[in-house]
């Protein structure tokens, strides 16, 4: 396996570090035992830090999609941050940006978990 996950507490968020390859196997098969995981454990905040990933394929970008949904079913949140662009561009390119809440910056990220609801106007 091509790729290292450390998660650590962040402003009661769990940031998780991933740094190598997300593709089919092994690799796409951690992330999601990972994020599922704190799911089950009721971590609501959860914050991929992508800044150190090389690759992702197919496989790892439907796992992304598929741990969105699992997340707002379960009344988290999942955020992304530091995003190669190399990613972004995948990602733009399947059109795949607004599915996701991507942010430059891990400290935008843990403003975004705490920041208000926006209501609705109206």
């Amino acid at each position: 396996m091509q790729l290292t996950i450390n998660t650590r507490d962040v402003q009661g968020a769990k940031v998780l570090d991933l740094s190598g390859r997300i593709v089919a196997g092994d690799e796409v098969d951690a992330v999601r035992k990972t994020i599922k995981g704190l799911l089950a454990a009721g971590q609501k905040k959860i914050a991929l830090n992508m800044g150190e990933v090389q690759r992702i394929d197919s496989t790892g970008i439907g796992m992304l999609v598929e741990s969105m949904i699992l997340s707002a079913k379960e009344d988290a949140q999942l955020k992304m941050f530091n995003l190669p662009r190399l990613i972004y561009n995948v990602l733009h390119t399947h059109r795949l940006l607004q599915a996701f809440e991507i942010y430059k910056t891990e400290e935008e990220a843990m403003a975004s978990f705490t920041a208000p609801a926006q209501q609705p106007s109206g």
